[in-house]
């Protein structure tokens, strides 16, 4: 039976821990759950390319903290978790961060094609395109995770996966050569990404010294998608960031690892409502009718409804 040995943390450090994690977490859920209500609720966003592939975006940022929480949550309830459940769960986690890059170089071809080629857009950036495109990205994330799991499934007992350990995948994938594999995947995913971002950026910059507005303002969304990218980036560094400091300061191992996964995974998921829901005019105009009930400007008719 595969067992591990967990520090833990003192009772009110473990409170105030998860206290803060599932706060920050629900918030910034909340603010995207009221994103795909409004994406849903108006057609002129659910048939638009670029609305489509925000909202994929964002629903992998809810995916990502969903799991999270749970995870953590659970890791100071019950410590250790059964292997099956475990690895259903980090899939998730997995394929929604590897998702993200992907969708980010997607919208970004999407404002090169709008800016570029504005003619032949609405043939090429159909809804239907938009989600063979979104399939293609969840496939390509599964490709490079069902590899390691079919290769776990072939080398370990059954006993293994009715097992309990602590939920980390460093913990489930312990051959070094799968290790390298998920490094050079990562590696090969930002590249291809980052050309794209920067392919895009300099067409978009070529076409807004024209002066036209929109073109800018594209060139600023490409901007904000690469420093995305360099969000999604930290990621990758993650269980480097803390092996580097818990050899430095071996205790304090539990704060580094809460730290950065609070800076890391958590933080960054606050950007991407930024992107159309606030800098956005049309998205947030629609978006206040969900945030702001009580606005009077916003619901006029119900505010009138009280007077009378």
């Amino acid at each position: 039976m595969n067992t591990t040995t967990v520090n833990r943390d003192p009772l009110y450090v473990a409170i105030l821990k998860n206290v803060i994690t599932v706060v920050l977490s629900l918030a910034i859920i909340y603010i995207n759950g009221t994103l795909v209500h409004t994406f849903r609720k108006h057609q002129v966003f659910n048939t638009n390319s670029r609305y489509i592939l925000y909202i994929h975006l964002v629903i992998n940022d809810i995916i990502t903290l969903s799991m999270m929480i749970l995870l953590q949550v659970l890791s100071y309830i019950i410590y250790t978790l059964n292997v099956s459940f475990c690895i259903i769960m980090l899939i998730l986690v997995t394929c929604a961060c590897l998702n993200n890059p992907l969708t980010l170089a997607a919208m970004s071809l999407e404002c090169y094609l709008a800016i570029c080629f504005p003619l032949r857009h609405p043939q090429i950036c159909t809804v239907r395109k938009t989600y063979i495109v979104i399939t293609v990205i969840w496939v390509l994330s599964l490709l490079t995770i069902l590899p390691d799991l079919f290769i776990i499934i072939a080398t370990r007992p059954a006993e293994y996966f009715h097992s309990r350990v602590f939920c980390l995948w460093t913990n489930i994938v312990t051959d070094t050569i799968l290790e390298k594999k998920k490094d050079v995947s990562n590696i090969l995913f930002l590249v291809i990404v980052f050309l794209i971002l920067f392919y895009a950026y300099l067409r978009i910059l070529f076409t807004a010294q024209a002066a036209s507005v929109t073109a800018k303002k594209a060139r600023n969304t490409v901007l904000l998608h690469g420093f995305q990218l360099l969000l999604c980036m930290l990621h990758y560094i993650h269980n480097i960031s803390i092996e580097g400091l818990s050899m430095l300061f071996p205790k304090d191992t539990l704060a580094i690892r809460y730290v950065i996964a609070l800076f890391i995974q958590i933080m960054p998921r606050l950007i991407s409502p930024m992107v159309y829901g606030i800098r956005d005019k049309m998205f947030r105009e629609h978006l206040k009718r969900y945030l702001l009930p009580l606005n009077p400007a916003v619901h006029p008719k119900k505010v009138q409804k009280r007077k009378i």
